[in-house]
């Protein structure tokens, strides 16, 4: 059944300076300070040998292996940057006697992509879009659907910024039902279609999250559920040039991450050739060249 993320949350309170003890492994890990929480646990920021890692604990030991699953699943990519690396998975009995399950996993320095933007400016939009389109299209060639895909859920990071996904709690196997959803990323909340498992339900997700970007106190369905998310996407001018590709996505118009990267980039191309009364838009130019070099370095420094 899938579950509303955000109603309830598994908050497990630790002290700094605490440490974890893996009852099967033997590995240590050091608390420095509790990250957040979530529906089915906690993730903390802790010292592994003068290593900085995330451990995230759970009471909830079968949707944790759940998520250890997945990882492992993802890291058999050739691309391991399909969500966070996994180090270590164990139990940890507390000094009350609580058995907890966790498993220790990269820890992903960065910002969120709306303060990214916000300080950076709206011309890295393409670069992201096409670095989590990349990513999106092998997490679905795997057999996966991210499923909650939202703000909270993306880091940028990295002295070439790339945007990485944290928490798979929400992955779910293509053509089963989403088993984490959060309303404002929900096709099925807005009435644009269902919670099955498939690639357009992440791309639907990847078009609310350059949304909430600029709606960071987001916004309510109404009646008019379809012309409310156009009506904010066309308010947008920095999303100008990406209406027509985040339209589609909002609209259920592409089946696989491909086609619409290969949209995106059809328009990228385009803007260099265009003209408009003779004269060339050097502001879209200067955009358009950015998002390509960008994406060109992305692109060799994480296939070849």
């Amino acid at each position: 059944m899938a579950q509303k993320v955000g109603q309830k949350k598994d908050r497990i309170i630790l002290p700094h300076g605490a440490t974890i003890y893996g009852k099967w492994n033997k590995r240590r890990y050091q608390i420095v300070r509790r990250i957040g929480s979530g529906a089915i646990g906690t993730v903390f920021l802790c010292r592994e040998n003068g290593k900085d890692v995330a451990v995230k604990m759970s009471r909830h030991a079968l949707s944790l292996t759940t998520e250890v699953n997945v990882l492992k699943s993802l890291q058999q990519v050739q691309d391991t940057s399909l969500g966070p690396f996994l180090f270590d998975a164990d139990d940890w009995v507390a000094p009350d006697g609580t058995t907890y399950s966790f498993y220790a996993m990269e820890y992903i320095d960065g910002v969120s992509i709306e303060r990214f933007v916000r300080v950076n400016g709206a011309n890295w939009i393409g670069v992201f879009l096409m670095q989590m389109l990349e990513q999106l299209e092998q997490f679905h060639d795997a057999g996966w659907v991210f499923g909650d895909l939202k703000n909270e859920n993306i880091i940028i990071g990295g002295k070439q910024p790339t945007a990485r996904f944290i928490d798979v709690g929400g992955t779910t196997k293509i053509g089963r039902s989403i088993k984490e959803y959060s309303d404002f990323y929900d096709r099925a909340y807005w009435g644009l279609g269902s919670r099955e498992a498939e690639p357009s339900y992440d791309l639907f997700a990847l078009a609310m999250i350059m949304l909430a970007i600029y709606y960071p106190e987001k916004f309510k369905r109404t009646n008019a559920t379809k012309n409310v998310l156009l009506t904010k996407l066309y308010a947008i001018n920095e999303l100008k040039l990406y209406r027509p590709c985040l339209q589609k996505a909002l609209t259920g118009k592409y089946r696989t991450a491909k086609e619409m990267k290969r949209d995106l980039m059809q328009t990228i191309l385009q803007l260099q050739k265009s003209k408009r009364k003779n004269k060339w838009n050097w502001s879209y130019v200067i955009q358009a060249i950015t998002i390509l070099s960008i994406s060109f370095i992305y692109y060799c420094l994480t296939f070849l």
